[in-house]
């Protein structure tokens, strides 16, 4: 990538926090915010074509009372990590939040190892 390409892409995701994040956190504190979720949404999207597999997988070894179930789910995913939420970021990010007045927060987990 080289240097014009990569400014673009820092002062996008800047604005974007500029826009997004004013009054919620100080200026100084955006770094804390952006990294976490620049870093969770490259994971959702890396897990997003198997996520079914997961989510199948996950009610199969359920159902079949199985708790050892990390190999069989980074082996669903493909990776060495796994979401067995049933959100992804892309979901929540067309949900109600706060501003409208029905906050809607879902947990999504996840497991790294």
């Amino acid at each position: 990538m080289d240097q014009a390409t990569h400014n673009k892409i820092v002062s996008f995701i800047w604005g974007i926090a500029d826009d997004v994040l004013r009054d919620l956190f100080r200026r100084g504190k955006y770094p804390d915010v952006i990294l976490p979720m620049c870093v969770i949404r490259r994971m959702d999207s890396v897990l997003e074509p198997t996520k079914p597999k997961v989510l199948e997988t996950k009610k199969m070894l359920d159902g079949a009372h199985i708790t050892e179930q990390r190999a069989a789910l980074c082996d669903a995913a493909g990776q060495a990590f796994y979401n067995t939420s049933k959100f992804t970021l892309r979901d929540l990010k067309s949900r109600p939040g706060p501003e409208d007045g029905r906050s809607n927060c879902p947990v999504i987990s996840w497991t790294l190892h």
